[in-house]
């Protein structure tokens, strides 16, 4: 049986953390709140979890998940050729709805699926998801919903989807951002959106300027 930890109870919420790391030892999945949108979150480093948390979600492996981090410094440690760009980006939207993908360092012992060498970081802004992300290392976390279905925005909603799946649920109230992180991939030469999320191209482009491909451009 699941368990559910209230994070505005700090006694709790330490007795949650515990529950939710031994719980991703044991290659079970974790519910947590992020600043956008609730996750369902696996050890990136295990390849049971993370098929465990994709067949949740009713995924295959060519949607593989994103790995959420405790610090912007973690994306050298993920990713490799890292442009300066980003790391502009990062300075000034993370912790934030900003997924960046990047070429992953080929000495990483993981599969999140079919990647095709790349993996897409974010640092979240949300107290809990950080306080567990800085026990745990990188986590991989997709939102937790059934794949079609819309994003959990609270505990309630995540377990009327996931229920059977997940093992700790932390509770940090109702999520209020709602929509889910912009997806930059900065694999080519520029930045290409390939998910309009929080943020927008413009304020994509203010921070990272013609390193950030326009939205009316043809990109072929």
């Amino acid at each position: 049986m699941s368990e559910r930890f209230n994070c505005a109870d700090a006694d709790e919420f330490e007795g949650g953390l515990t529950a939710a790391l031994q719980a991703l030892r044991a290659e079970q999945l974790v519910v947590l709140p992020t600043d956008t949108v609730y996750g369902v979150g696996a050890d990136a480093f295990s390849e049971d979890a993370v098929r465990r948390l994709l067949q949740a979600k009713g995924r295959s492996r060519d949607m593989p998940p994103p790995v959420l981090v405790s610090a912007a410094s973690t994306l050298g440690a993920l990713a490799t050729g890292v442009p300066a760009y980003v790391r502009e980006l990062a300075d000034r939207f993370w912790p934030g709805p900003l997924t960046v993908i990047c070429h992953q360092q080929p000495s990483l012992s993981w599969d999140l699926g079919d990647t095709r060498g790349t993996v897409a970081v974010r640092m979240p802004d949300n107290p809990y998801a950080l306080a567990l992300l800085e026990r745990s290392g990188p986590l991989a976390v997709s939102s937790a919903n059934v794949t079609g279905q819309s994003p959990a925005l609270s505990v309630q909603e995540a377990d009327e989807m996931l229920a059977g799946s997940v093992e700790v649920y932390l509770d940090g109230g109702p999520v209020t951002g709602g929509v889910p992180s912009t997806i930059l991939d900065a694999t080519g030469g520029r930045g290409r959106v390939v998910r309009q999320g929080a943020l927008s191209v413009d304020e994509l482009r203010r921070v990272a300027g013609d390193f950030i491909e326009s939205e009316n451009e043809d990109v072929g």
